[in-house]
């Protein structure tokens, strides 16, 4: 798979690979768009070699409107447009797969998604977990490989209890950092800086759990699937 990271350089105008690519008879390939931060595919359009080179180039995705016969950038002009953060081609070379930060509503219809049915919600919650599945991959290399000088491997070497008082440690300073928030809130101070120390013991936490889920020889799917059916009742 060929791989064109779009990201601040591309947004920055500078000149960016293009992937090989087996244009169509009409020299179009098909276009499919997904949000970045689910993974939710969001609508699927055409590209030429013209708004390819427009897409790397300005950082906002460009199609080719077959109805128009030329160049649109998506957005122009509702204001919805797409910020590409990465962009790959499939193993033959045919296909496009366009991650993107979207910006408000992607069908014209006002829905998140071309897929979405009608009265859809135009935004959807999301909070960008599916990159836990790139820290759980990490976590799990890891375990494996238990390289030198790894904090994880360090912490799976000392067992269950050495984790353990990790994850024991770090709700304490979850609660903590929770109830200075709370502090700083109820005397109309400025939560700039409680808040910060709040989501950064949050993150120790939930990494902190993830290991321990892997020092148990178990994953997180199971939690997940857990957390469904609780939901489903």
């Amino acid at each position: 798979m060929t791989t064109v990271d779009g990201g601040s350089a591309a947004a920055a105008g500078q000149r960016q690979e293009l992937p090989e690519l087996r244009y169509d008879e009409r020299g179009l390939v098909p276009a499919i768009v997904q949000d970045a931060a689910d993974g939710r595919v969001l609508m699927l359009a055409w590209m030429d070699a013209e708004a390819l080179e427009a897409t790397l180039a300005t950082g906002e995705v460009h199609f080719h409107s077959r109805s128009r016969g030329r160049l649109w950038r998506k957005g122009e002009t509702s204001g919805n447009v797409l910020r590409l953060v990465d962009l790959s081609a499939d193993c033959d070379g045919d296909t496009l797969l366009v991650s993107v930060e979207p910006v408000g509503p992607t069908c014209h219809r006002g829905t998140r998604s071309c897929f979405d049915p009608d009265r859809a919600p135009a935004q959807g919650t999301v909070q960008g977990f599916v990159w836990l599945e790139s820290l759980w991959t990490t976590i799990a290399s890891r375990a494996a490989a238990r390289p030198e000088g790894s904090y994880t491997a360090s912490l799976l070497a000392g067992g269950v209890d050495a984790v353990g008082r990790k994850v024991t440690e770090e709700a304490t300073e979850v609660l903590i950092a929770a109830k200075d928030d709370a502090a700083a809130e109820n005397a109309g101070a400025d939560r700039a800086a409680t808040g910060e120390a709040l989501t950064g013991e949050a993150a120790d936490l939930i990494y902190h759990t993830m290991v321990l889920l892997q020092e148990r020889g178990l994953e997180p799917s199971s939690v997940v699937k857990v957390l469904r059916e609780r939901h489903a009742g």
